[in-house]
């Protein structure tokens, strides 16, 4: 979809294209690097009408009223990265109280050695302890409800948080493969992970699903270790899980059995039915797929396998992106995240 500049909430890397230099748009570079390496747009967010910037310290955000894209950076090499992570949500969920979008829908957490270990503790369960408390603080929902997310590792310096938000709270999707990862027992560290498996939201009056970084993880545990292929292969059966369950959400929302719930606007509504009576609903082919990969030399057999499950020939394949980071387990050499819209009603808004 052609955009118009005014209408970009942000671009990471190569934006000349879509969006001026002195647009609104939020212009950054990626956090981990592609696969292939090559400088080209890996992603933009765009909006249904003209974009507002304001840049608050170390937070950035654009909004066209109706929808927030916005990142922070903090160096937690002083504080410490479990203060870094709290200060920076803190930070978010400040400036979500000033806005008319302060409904969080989806997180991207890039954070430095990420499996490294900090005073006998690895750095990933550092960050789960500081995001929860700023998740609790803030009375955000941090268990049942929260937003989906991702967090990989990143070879900067300093932890970086990208985020979407908007007027209505999304619908929190779940994994019938997987125990919800904020029921996590102990051993994966004192505070569990403050994320859903997939969130569902209407925006632009269109139903949007947001799957989060998944992994190959059946209940609680990783399977496949060492194997990149087989983790590839589970990843994406937990994948087809909650489009599946992303579908079903979709269609009680058409026959009006989650009254109450968020989704439930006029407009949310009319969308689900209009999708689904196109004969539309979630599926493979509607997504747009990011797959991290740990080791270079693994991308080339993960990139054959998540063609092989998409089609060759399909819009997914196509439009998939590869990129190299550290994954939140040592032990997982892969996780993927998607997002999109039911496959009848895609209109490019991402």
């Amino acid at each position: 979809m052609a955009a118009r500049a005014a209408n970009v909430l942000c671009v990471i890397v190569g934006a000349g294209h879509i969006a001026r230099a002195d647009s609104a748009a939020i212009h950054l570079p990626p956090p981990v690097s592609a696969c292939d390496g090559q400088e080209a747009t890996i992603e933009a967010w765009l909006a249904g009408g003209p974009v507002h910037r304001a840049d608050v310290g170390p937070l950035q955000f654009a909004s066209d009223g109706t929808v927030v894209f916005g990142t922070v950076t903090l160096d937690d090499s002083e504080s410490r990265l479990r203060a870094a992570a709290r200060h920076a949500y803190d930070i978010i969920f400040r400036a979500l109280r000033d806005t008319p979008c302060g409904a969080p829908l989806r997180f991207w957490n890039f954070v430095p050695r990420i499996n490294e270990e900090d005073d006998g503790l690895e750095r990933y369960r550092h960050f789960n302890i500081g995001r929860q408390e700023a998740f609790l603080a803030a009375r955000q929902l941090a268990f049942a409800g929260a937003p989906s997310a991702c967090a990989v590792g990143t070879r900067a310096a300093a932890l970086t948080i990208h985020f979407l938000a908007a007027r209505e709270r999304p619908l929190a999707i779940e994994n019938p493969r997987q125990v919800s990862a904020y029921l996590y027992p102990r051993a994966y560290g004192p505070r569990s992970p403050t994320f859903s498996r997939a969130a569902l939201a209407p925006l632009a009056g269109q139903p949007m699903l947001f799957i989060s970084g998944t992994a190959s993880i059946v209940g609680h545990e990783s399977r496949h270790a060492g194997d990149a292929v087989a983790q590839t292969v589970e990843t994406m059966a937990n994948i087809d899980a909650l489009i599946g369950q992303a579908s079903h959400v979709l269609r009680d929302e058409v026959r009006g059995r989650n009254v109450g719930r968020p989704l439930r606007s006029a407009t949310a509504a009319s969308a689900a039915n209009d999708a689904l009576a196109a004969g539309g609903g979630f599926a493979r082919d509607a997504l747009d797929f990011t797959i991290y990969v740990r080791r270079a030399e693994d991308e080339a057999a993960v990139r054959a396998t998540v063609t092989a499950a998409l089609g060759a020939d399909s819009r997914a394949a196509r439009r998939a992106i590869y990129l190299q980071a550290d994954i939140c387990r040592h032990e997982l050499l892969v996780e993927i995240e998607a997002v999109g819209m039911p496959l009848a009603k895609q209109t490019g808004n991402h």
